[in-house]
């Protein structure tokens, strides 16, 4: 039985510790948030204890952490699990400094432990049989990756003050998308992004629509474009163009029930939330760490892909900034 320590107990750590709980060969130990209510919340429910972060990372019995409290308070996190030999499971961004993530990188090595980043896109079952086809050969060689991801409405300024910007926050996923569809590293990427959502969120130096274009050593090309509204739900869609053909993964939608009349064909609505669209993603990805934690499969996506999905928004907060495309180094 992995026995885990939550650290972090709002929406994301909800949906971990519902996951968890229905896992077999894991459960919640102990709980920490910020927030004294929070932490008790999510305690009853998981039948956990409530402790202090300290006292979780550091206690016999608990051999994992899962790591859904703010960006600023990871590296401390990191370090002190690695520190004490237990694997980790972190919510993205690892960091908002590369340099932080190098850090942990160097620490989580040192110890040995398992890290997961989470980039619970990977494990959705429609992106996963995309990847597996591309690599089976179904339309050849990758010649172009087209990802749209759109949110039905941005978020308070409040967060987008804090968040690091689109580029870190949101499209972050789509770049660790990209690479994971891809299979090869880009070299150069070129952003251009407009506060055309609400103006409060260009008044706090951020974009809510921005457009990416990355390139590989070998010419082949993905393309990225964000907005943080979508009037229709939540829009979240793939298509890989290659030698010999097209794969696509379209939305999830409310049904897939269809009603044709003399005025038209008619399908309900996107998913309207990340919660729903990404469910069955979720429980993948935590089914994936507790085999990961307990040997019995590598770690993936681990801490190198946080770095470089990293380093990709921060060229391309750069890039949107000085106007000009950003090499990218490692």
């Amino acid at each position: 039985m992995l026995r885990i320590g939550l650290l972090g107990c709002g929406r994301i750590g909800q949906v971990h510790a519902r996951s968890i709980k229905a896992l077999d060969g894991a459960q919640v130990v102990a709980v920490a948030d910020a927030v004294p209510a929070a932490a008790q919340a999510l305690a009853d429910t998981s039948g956990a204890e409530v402790r202090d972060v300290a006292a979780i990372l550091s206690a016999p019995d608990i051999d994992a952490v899962i790591i859904g409290t703010p960006t600023d308070s990871h590296f401390d996190q990191i370090i002190g699990a690695a520190k004490h030999g237990k694997a980790i499971f972190c919510e993205k961004p690892v960091d908002m400094s590369v340099g932080n993530i190098r850090a942990c990188m160097t620490a989580v090595n040192a110890a040995g432990v398992p890290f997961m980043t989470g980039f619970n896109r990977r494990f959705d079952p429609n992106f996963e049989s995309l990847r597996a086809r591309i690599r089976a050969g179904d339309i050849g060689a990758v010649e172009l990756v087209t990802i749209t991801s759109r949110d039905p409405s941005p978020p308070p300024v409040s967060y987008i003050e804090r968040s690091g910007g689109l580029f870190r926050d949101m499209m972050i996923h789509d770049f660790d998308m990209a690479r994971f569809l891809m299979g090869e590293e880009f070299i150069r990427l070129h952003a251009v992004g407009s506060a055309l959502v609400d103006p409060a969120i260009g008044a706090a130096g951020d974009v809510d629509t921005a457009a990416v274009i990355l390139t590989t050593a070998s010419g082949r090309i993905c393309q990225i474009s964000n907005s943080r509204r979508a009037s229709y739900g939540y829009d979240q869609r793939i298509e890989v163009h290659g030698q010999d053909g097209m794969l696509r993964a379209e939305n999830q939608l409310e049904s897939t029930v269809e009603i044709a009349t003399k005025s038209g064909f008619r399908r309900d609505p996107a998913q309207h939330f990340f919660l729903e669209r990404y469910e069955a993603a979720y429980l993948s990805e935590m089914r994936a760490f507790v085999a990961a934690a307990t040997g019995g499969a590598d770690t993936y996506p681990g801490i190198l892909d946080g770095l470089r999905a990293q380093t990709m928004a921060d060229a391309a907060t750069l890039s949107r900034e000085s106007g000009q495309p950003v090499d990218l180094g490692d």
